[in-house]
């Protein structure tokens, strides 16, 4: 049997963004492993039929020491279970599990940018960006490597590095989404308009436009809306917010935080526009699940985002960081300027033509051959 390594960055990533691959790449006669950090999930992911390895990466660490065990770590691993495929996902997994295999001679490897992350927001040139455009090169120029992005800014940035050749690019649009499981589902016919905000708590996500736009509407629009945090404050990641702060920006009432939920299904279907105003994404899962329900979204006009709203056909794309644009978005649903039902449908065929799970995996399986 061929052994396949699929490298991510924790265990509930895994379950989240790639399970349905691994379980197709066994179906097809891998045995698969999965590599990453175990918080709490290895027995879950073992109950599949596979195997699990814990490297514990730091997903926004910047200790080199740490990182270099990381390396070290892997590259044990490669050369004693001498996978013929390596699967890395995220960009730290990536570069690490990269310069492992090229330490290995291992030509093999899928890298799966599914974004490139808090250090390739616009403006960002600190010491670990520019350690991180350093490495880059060394870790992913190669004739073998193949990469996987997931919008066409990402694919394009890639290719003017001239890191592997150009037909080692694809673009896969995201990690996919079961359109039996995320069926579609009309909108709710009473009650106030909800809109939600369907994302970790962090402010690379739009969170503080999010909750600012609520306020300014607040006298406007008469009880006809609440405004729905759905999402962990994720505080490893540089980018988020202190929970007691998030507390204090919400009242329960108008703007509510709800937290994790692990099953997002129940709710997208009593939302009614879902809201993303991020900075920069790989292309984001949640907006994707909301297409497949049949959400209207409102969403920034940037790379990652975009590739999920036609404008005007099942949502509305606004200028990043511009919190007076999003209110005035979000009114504009409010006060019925828009055809809700229309968009909802819309939205649900674009995930049919664009975002189904089917598609990720084949397109991924061809990959690894």
């Amino acid at each position: 049997m061929k052994k396949l390594f699929i490298v991510v960055n924790v265990d509930s990533f895994f379950l989240s963004h790639r399970l349905p691959i691994a379980l197709a790449a066994k179906e097809q006669g891998y045995d698969v492993a999965i590599v990453c950090a175990n918080t709490g999930y290895k027995e879950e992911i073992e109950s599949y039929g596979l195997f699990f390895f814990d490297v514990p990466f730091e997903r926004s660490g910047t200790n080199p020491v740490h990182e270099l065990k990381c390396i070290h770590l892997l590259y044990k691993l490669y050369r004693k279970h001498k996978p013929d495929v390596i699967h890395h996902v995220t960009l730290k997994t990536c570069l690490l599990g990269s310069l492992a295999a090229k330490m290995l001679g291992h030509k093999n490897v899928v890298n799966a940018l599914s974004g490139l992350g808090y250090n390739f927001i616009e403006g960002r040139n600190g010491l670990t960006q520019r350690i991180m455009h350093y490495m880059i090169p060394i870790a992913f120029k190669s004739k073998t490597f193949h990469f996987i992005l997931q919008n066409p800014n990402d694919v394009d940035l890639i290719a003017k590095m001239k890191l592997v050749p150009s037909e080692n690019i694809v673009l896969i649009k995201g990690s996919g989404v079961d359109l039996n499981t995320y069926s579609y589902t009309e909108l709710p016919r009473t009650g106030k308009l909800q809109f939600l905000f369907p994302a970790r708590m962090l402010y690379d996500k739009g969170l503080n436009e999010f909750i600012e736009a609520a306020n300014i509407l607040k006298s406007k629009i008469c009880n006809k809306a609440e405004f729905v945090l759905a999402g962990d404050c994720d505080l490893e990641n540089l980018a988020a917010i202190d929970p007691d702060e998030l507390q204090k920006k919400t009242d329960n009432d108008y703007i509510k935080w709800i937290g994790f939920k692990k099953n997002m299904i129940p709710v997208y279907q009593q939302s009614s526009v879902v809201v993303l105003p991020s900075y920069r994404e790989g292309l984001p899962k949640s907006l994707i699940e909301a297409c497949a329900i049949g959400r209207p979204i409102i969403t920034t006009n940037v790379p990652g985002c975009r590739e999920c709203v036609i404008d005007g056909y099942n949502g509305r794309l606004i200028e990043v960081k511009n919190t007076e644009a999003l209110a005035s978005a979000i009114l504009e649903f409010i006060e019925n300027k828009h055809p809700m039902k229309q968009y909802s449908q819309n939205s649900r065929c674009l995930a049919e033509k664009e975002f189904s799970i089917e598609n990720v995996i084949n397109r991924t399986m061809e990959m690894y051959y």
